[in-house]
C-alpha cells in the first residue's frame, strides 16, 4: 500500500525538481526522501523520476501520479481540518495570501483586530500575484486569498468584501488639474491585475497605457507622476492608507470609473468556512473605518 508520506516526498520532488529542497520541504533528510520515492517506485512498478547529477526530471508517469497525489494530500489535509475544526476551528495555522495592491493597505490595519477576535490562531501572509494565489488556494497551499475581480476563480468559495474606486494621480501643475487622457497613462507591469482593472475603469473610453514604461509598484508609480512623467490610477483603499503622503501629486477622485470588486476566496469543502467568513466580516469593518477616516 502507498503511503501519504510518499506521496508528500514525490510531490514535493515535482514542486521543487531538486532532492534537497524537496527534502528541506518535507522536512527530512534527502537519503531518507530518495527512500521513500525508491519504494513507491518499486510498489508502483514504473520510474516516477528521472535523476542525474546536474538535474532531476518527472517522467510522464511520474507528473501525472504527482498531480493525483496532491488531490490526495489536499484530501487528507481537509479530514484533519474537518476534525480540528469540529473541536477548535479557530486555532491553528492560517495561510493568508492577498494581492500587493491590497495586503499592504488593509492587512496591516486588520491584524489587530484578528488577533483580538481570534488569539488562538497563527497567521502566515503571503504577497502573491492573483493567478498564483489562486492556485496556491486551489492546491491547498493557501487556505484562503485577497484578490479583486473580474478574475476566474474556478470553483473556489467567494465572499464580496468591498468596492474599489479610483484616484487620478497627475503632477502638481500650477495651471491646473490634468484630465485622464490628456498625458501619458503610467500603469503596473502586465501581470498584475490592477493594470487590466485600471484600463477597464472606463468601458466607454479607450484608455492607453504608456508602453514604454511599467512599475513593479504603486510606489514607483507615484515616484514617476511626481517627476512630471504622466499621470496614474490609485486605488481608493491605497490613497485611504496613506500611499501618496509626502509625494508631490494632485489627487483627484474619479466616481464615474468602474471598481475593481475585492473578495476573499477559499476551497468550498474547507471546514473553516464559517472562520473565514467571519474574517471577512472584519476586513470589510476594516475598510469601511479606514476610507471614513481617509479626510
Amino acid at each position: 500500500m502507498i503511503t501519504l508520506r510518499q506521496m508528500r516526498f514525490l510531490v514535493a520532488v515535482a514542486d521543487e525538481l531538486n532532492f534537497s529542497r524537496a527534502a528541506d520541504l518535507c522536512h527530512v533528510t534527502q537519503p531518507t526522501l530518495s527512500a521513500g520515492l525508491r519504494e513507491l517506485e518499486e510498489r508502483l512498478g514504473v520510474q516516477l523520476v528521472e535523476r542525474s547529477k546536474r538535474h532531476v526530471m518527472m517522467t510522464p508517469i511520474g507528473a501525472e501520479i504527482a498531480a493525483r497525489g496532491r488531490t490526495l494530500l489536499i484530501g487528507a489535509r481537509e479530514i484533519e481540518e474537518i476534525a480540528a475544526a469540529h473541536l477548535r476551528p479557530d486555532e491553528g495555522d492560517l495561510r493568508l495570501g492577498a494581492i500587493p495592491t491590497i495586503g499592504p493597505f488593509l492587512l496591516p490595519r486588520a491584524l489587530p483586530e484578528i488577533r483580538r477576535e481570534f488569539p488562538r490562531l497563527r497567521l502566515f501572509l503571503r504577497e502573491e500575484m492573483t493567478e498564483s494565489l489562486i492556485e496556491g488556494v486551489s492546491s491547498g497551499r493557501l487556505d484562503l486569498a485577497l484578490i479583486a475581480l473580474p478574475f476566474e476563480v474556478g470553483s473556489l468559495a467567494v465572499m464580496a468584501l468591498f468596492e474599489d474606486g479610483y484616484h487620478l494621480a497627475s503632477p502638481p501643475d500650477p495651471a491646473g488639474p490634468v484630465a485622464l487622457g490628456e498625458a501619458k497613462l503610467m500603469l503596473l507591469e502586465k501581470g498584475h491585475c490592477l493594470q487590466r482593472h485600471a484600463l477597464s475603469a472606463f468601458p466607454e473610453r479607450h484608455l492607453e497605457q504608456d508602453e514604454s514604461f511599467a512599475a513593479t509598484s504603486l510606489a514607483t508609480l507615484i515616484a514617476m507622476v511626481s517627476e512630471g512623467l504622466g499621470v496614474t490610477l490609485l486605488p481608493d483603499l491605497a490613497v485611504a492608507a496613506g500611499v501618496a503622503e509626502g509625494a508631490k501629486l494632485r489627487l483627484a477622485p474619479l466616481p464615474g470609473a468602474c471598481p475593481r470588486r475585492v473578495v476573499l476566496v477559499w476551497r468550498k469543502t474547507s471546514a473553516r468556512a464559517e472562520v473565514y467568513s467571519r474574517i471577512g466580516a472584519l476586513l470589510k469593518r476594516v475598510h469601511g473605518a479606514l476610507i471614513a477616516g481617509q479626510g
